[in-house]
């Protein structure tokens, strides 16, 4: 059975390596066939499923995950239907639907259109595919670290936005896989979305009351418990930054890359683009550009004029 993801491009970024005095390496996972990194992982668990021969998936995202599925149910034929929330963009919808798949609007939240679809899943014998928490996953991610190894960058430092964790999990597991245990992480949230760096400082998984940012893909209240047990045995540097500072980055990054991200992906982005203090330890550092199907030019100029940028 095919692959649903292609092996992306690592590039030396000569503006942000000039602006931090340090190699940053660019991988562009924005440049997966739905758009975003979601294809390894979720993809991973299609896959699985699809050699079950199971009736069809259902997702509960508007997001990443939600156009991954639907970019897996038509490349491999199975049927698929994707719950999200009201709050999803429109333009987010007509994307899901150009696929071909089901969408089905339930719920103010993510968390309505996830009861929604567990029901729906179990009822219709359909897989239910999680955004982040399946071990299957996090599997599907190691073949991110796998390709810089082939690609013969050996990193210090990897830049990453976190959400859920599930591609968090899936790149330390790579990097033990082939023993570059000693590669450090780098995350960045948006504060609004923090809730792995206040994990981190409580020793403890930490629950957020709402989720408080225009970076929605970033939006899970809690980390998976892979992502926070990887905190304890890994060198994991948690890094926040505000959402003026991830839209800056990600237009910045359209003038310095020609390419769309979204505030989710533009959190890592800013890590470099605001020179903080963590980046001097490192000499060589990739940053996982991990995703833009949650933006347009609309909504880049409405962010542009919503922070005075």
């Amino acid at each position: 059975m095919k692959s649903l993801y292609c092996h992306t491009p690592l590039l030396l970024s000569h503006p942000l390596s000039k602006l931090v005095g340090c190699q940053i390496y660019l991988k562009f996972e924005a440049l997966q066939p739905s758009g975003s990194f979601k294809d390894r992982g979720v993809g991973a668990l299609c896959l699985h499923y699809a050699k079950q021969r199971v009736n069809g998936f259902i997702s509960s995202s508007g997001g990443n995950a939600g156009l991954a599925v639907a970019y897996a149910s038509k490349a491999l034929g199975i049927p698929a239907k994707v719950i999200i929330p009201q709050i999803t963009p429109s333009f987010m919808m007509q994307k899901l639907q150009a696929e071909d798949v089901e969408v089905i609007v339930e719920g103010e939240n993510w968390d309505a259109a996830d009861i929604l679809a567990r029901e729906l899943a179990s009822k219709l014998n359909f897989a239910y595919i999680p955004p982040f928490n399946h071990p299957v996953i996090w599997q599907g991610y190691v073949s991110l670290i796998e390709e810089l190894e082939q690609d013969k960058v050996k990193p210090d430092a990897i830049i990453v936005s976190v959400g859920g964790g599930g591609l968090l999990s899936g790149l330390i597991q790579g990097l033990h896989k082939i023993k570059w245990q000693e590669v450090a992480m780098i995350t960045a949230e948006t504060s609004g979305t923090a809730s792995l760096a206040k994990a981190v400082k409580a020793h403890k998984r930490i629950k957020l009351d709402k989720i408080d940012s225009i970076a929605v893909t970033l939006g899970a209240k809690q980390i998976c418990q892979q992502a926070f047990d990887w905190t304890q045995k890994h060198p994991v540097f948690a890094q926040t930054v505000s959402d003026k500072e991830a839209v800056h980055a990600c237009l910045r990054f359209a003038d310095d890359h020609h390419l769309l991200v979204e505030p989710a992906c533009g959190a890592a982005l800013a890590v470099v683009y605001e020179k903080r203090d963590i980046i001097k330890q490192f000499q060589n550092i990739v940053v996982i550009v991990c995703g833009g199907s949650g933006v347009n030019l609309a909504l880049l100029k409405e962010w542009q004029q919503k922070f005075g940028l």
